[in-house]
């Protein structure tokens, strides 16, 4: 079995604009290599909205040099770019966004979910773009639950959904820059499953909530990044004490340098001052009016 390298817990949240109260799982500025090419993961842990007539969320903003990904449980966000990508993410959608060289974009509750409130939950990874792809032109993937393959485990354990990379025979549908795996799961109390990633990447189980026991002996609650040793074995055990969700990232390390600032990640100061300069000089383009 893979050995556990930590396990890292946030039970705190912040506020990201004014519709995104997020617990940041993990970031790259703690971890550098050790999660490549992941960059980091926002949960927007369920919270429930009123019903209003304002815009909630948060207003046009830059990217370059890595992928947005967006996963929605609960809710509807509408999402606008620069480059012309766009769409409502629904309940169950996924939202690979592609910031390459550069776009300003902006996320916002949909309307239909703001005038009927309710409750709210997301998650937001950031993807790192291999040093030869930064600077490739943006790219939207609007990917709809019903395009997500889908594997209901043995005896009503649960399932798995394959959003990237491979799972036994599934293929997910996201197009990636690099190898990847991002496995969405649920595993009932009680039932237990062992797990299979490339003995070459990077592998974190995210724990979004739940109990659960690690290879027999780590037990891990909500909130949670648990990160496994790249030491040459690919398998490790999952076991839910409690009704258990959380998502299984595996991916290559880039094993480029990381030099990030805000929202630009790429490998260098120079070229963070350069997206810098790029943005202010409007290069991003800006959000179409509709």
């Amino acid at each position: 079995m893979k050995n556990i390298v930590g396990i890292y817990r946030n039970p705190h949240s912040h506020w990201v604009g004014d519709g995104f109260p997020v617990r940041g799982l993990f970031s790259y500025d703690r971890f550098d290599q050790a999660t490549s090419p992941f960059l980091l993961l926002d949960y927007a842990a369920p919270y429930h909205f009123e019903p209003t007539t304002a815009q909630l969320g948060v207003g046009s903003h830059p990217h370059r040099g890595f992928e947005t990904v967006t996963i929605a449980y609960k809710g509807e966000v509408e999402h606008k770019d620069s480059s012309g990508g766009g769409g409502t993410i629904k309940t169950g959608d996924v939202q690979w966004m592609t910031a390459g060289a550069g776009l300003v974009h902006e996320e916002f509750h949909s309307q239909k979910f703001a005038q009927t409130g309710g409750l709210f939950e997301m998650v937001q990874l950031w993807v790192n773009l291999p040093a030869k792809d930064k600077m490739t032109p943006p790219k939207y993937q609007a990917i709809e639950a019903k395009d997500i393959p889908m594997l209901e485990l043995e005896n009503g354990a649960g399932h798995i959904r394959v959003i990237a990379g491979q799972y036994l025979d599934l293929t997910g549908p996201a197009f990636t820059f690099s190898p990847v795996n991002v496995w969405d799961g649920e595993l009932k109390a009680n039932h237990k499953k062992v797990f299979s990633v490339p003995a070459d990447h990077n592998t974190m189980v995210i724990m979004l909530s739940g109990k659960a026991v690690l290879n027999g002996m780590q037990q891990v609650t909500d909130n949670s990044m648990i990160l496994l040793e790249r030491d040459g074995q690919t398998d490790f055990e999952f076991e839910a004490l409690e009704d258990a969700r959380f998502l299984i990232l595996s991916g290559q390390p880039l094993n480029e340098t990381i030099e990030g600032y805000g929202p630009f990640v790429m490998n260098s100061r120079e070229e963070i001052e350069q997206a810098i300069n790029d943005f202010n000089s409007g290069k991003f383009g800006e959000i179409p009016v509709s």
